[in-house]
């Protein structure tokens, strides 16, 4: 767990962000460019919860990870996706993991437009004994895999895009440090877990 608290607490985030971060790390990933469990503020009191972040040579990649059971089905641009359990019988709604992360990508891109104008790649990961049926129409800029193919995801994201142009790395790294470090805030993080279930009554 040594390695693990270079990045974070092994009390925040779920179990399967605490597996990514771990990933990450064992496969080189620096501790410095690794952000878990961020809070960045959209407007006054306001905030969008980040799973991870990986600053890298091309940009940043943003993760949005989901831990489900059976098989999903979804498209890129429709507002919801379905969880199919029980050969059929059983089906749940859940929100386009795609737009929202999307929705964070626009938080953070906007919170680091003084000192950063780079590219940002979505990763939406799936842990779980689930199975991708028929999830189509993905964005540019955008990947949806499982947990095995995280690192497969990020190689190609680094092999086939060009140098970022960070106007000023410590700025945006510094962003980043008080959106984690907004999670140890009890107030912030008890007033988005309100104004999210407000928002999904």
């Amino acid at each position: 767990m040594a390695l693990f608290r270079t990045v974070t607490s092994v009390k925040r985030g779920t179990w399967s962000e605490r597996k990514l971060i771990l990933k990450l790390l064992k496969h080189e990933i620096p501790a410095i460019t690794i952000y878990h469990d961020l809070y960045v503020e959209r407007c006054r009191g306001q905030y969008s919860q980040i799973d991870a972040v990986v600053v890298t040579r091309v940009g940043i990649i943003v993760f949005e990870v989901k831990d489900y059971s059976g098989w999903i089905f979804g498209n890129g641009y429709q507002n919801y996706w379905t969880q199919v359990l029980a050969y059929g019988k059983e089906k749940h709604k859940f929100y386009n993991p795609i737009l929202q992360n999307k929705g964070h990508i626009q938080t953070l891109k906007k919170k680091l437009s003084d000192v950063g104008d780079v590219p940002f790649y979505s990763v939406v990961v799936f842990y779980g004994e689930c199975t991708l049926m028929n999830v189509r129409d993905i964005p540019s800029y955008t990947y949806v895999g499982y947990a095995g193919s995280v690192m497969p995801i990020i190689e190609r994201i680094l092999e086939n895009n060009p140098p970022a142009n960070y106007k000023d790395k410590w700025g945006v790294i510094n962003v980043l440090r008080e959106a984690a470090a907004n999670g140890e805030s009890w107030d912030i993080v008890n007033r988005h877990i309100q104004n999210v279930r407000k928002y999904y009554r």
